[in-house]
């Protein structure tokens, strides 16, 4: 779930560094991600994606310094509902996270944005491109193998949470239409602040904890701080159909992060159900225009 609103530029070659850098950013999130699993059984999904939240919030916040561009008036209704995406989004990922494995999660979560790259169109390929996402929900679903199937609510959630992350594309081009990357420091703090009442009850004991809040303080550094510094700096040197390419190895990097880190061990239809989703994304990548705005 990197972060970022920032265009990449038009076609052109690209050279390492920059590639280094989004592979960089997309491990980055994914072992953020499985930080934040560690603290579930003490935090609770709601008091993890808080601290998150929050964390982030200050680290963007020292970083760009969005009180320098103060949004205006006519743009407040978008920077809220673009904030109120990221919290939710945010909530419902954490919370399929809980529940099922980590490559699984961001490969349900990943349609969100697969379908929003080909709604409208009439392009008979990108819906070649679509039936193959679904092919490969439908092998991740909790009925495909009833020997090991997955909690029906998580798949819910990490679903819920593509919508949300479609939903957020569209708020952050709004929004960031006028405040550019100061965005993210806005929504991630609009986010934060909303997800107090939810996860403050569970994070409240531990606040003076070291070793939970110096945990805390990796998942916001890595799902938040890092991974949107090294896209700001890669994406002005790199073609947008290069990153939207690179971008849809994300669920590969959850499922091989969740191998390492977690010891999450997928059957082979959901290997399959991963990869039917990474090639609907990177077909539809190779014909868009545009790359696809990620989540903060």
């Amino acid at each position: 779930m990197t972060s970022t609103q920032t265009a990449a530029k038009p076609e052109t070659h690209v050279g390492a560094m920059p590639v280094l850098g989004l592979l960089g950013a997309i491990l980055s999130v994914q072992v953020g991600a499985a930080f934040a699993k560690g603290l579930f059984p003490v935090l609770g999904s709601e008091g993890t994606t808080m601290l998150r939240l929050a964390i982030g919030a200050l680290m963007l916040a020292v970083v760009l310094r969005p009180w320098k561009v103060l949004p205006s008036r006519r743009n407040l209704p978008w920077l809220a509902a673009y904030g109120i995406t990221v919290c939710a989004m945010n909530m419902l990922f954490y919370g399929a996270l809980q529940r099922i494995p980590l490559g699984i999660c961001v490969a349900l979560e990943f349609t969100g944005p697969l379908f929003v790259a080909t709604l409208g169109s009439r392009r008979l390929l990108d819906l070649v491109w679509v039936a193959l996402a679904i092919a490969g929900v439908l092998m991740l679903s909790p009925f495909a193998d009833a020997s090991r199937g997955l909690d029906p609510l998580g798949v819910a959630l990490a679903l819920a949470a593509g919508a949300c992350w479609g939903l957020y594309i569209i708020f952050a081009q709004k929004a960031g239409a006028e405040l550019g990357v100061r965005t993210s420091a806005y929504g991630m703090a609009i986010a934060a602040v909303l997800a107090l009442p939810f996860g403050f009850s569970a994070a409240q004991p531990y606040l003076a904890d070291p070793h939970i809040m110096a945990g805390a303080a990796v998942v916001g550094l890595f799902s938040s701080a890092l991974p949107f510094y090294l896209e700001m700096l890669v994406l002005a040197r790199m073609p947008a159909k290069v990153y939207g390419m690179l971008v849809c190895l994300e669920p590969a990097g959850g499922a091989l992060t969740g191998l390492l880190f977690l010891h999450e061990k997928l059957n082979l239809l959901q290997c399959a159900g991963i990869a039917a989703v990474i090639a609907a994304a990177f077909g539809t990548a190779v014909a868009a225009r545009r790359p696809v705005s990620s989540p903060a």
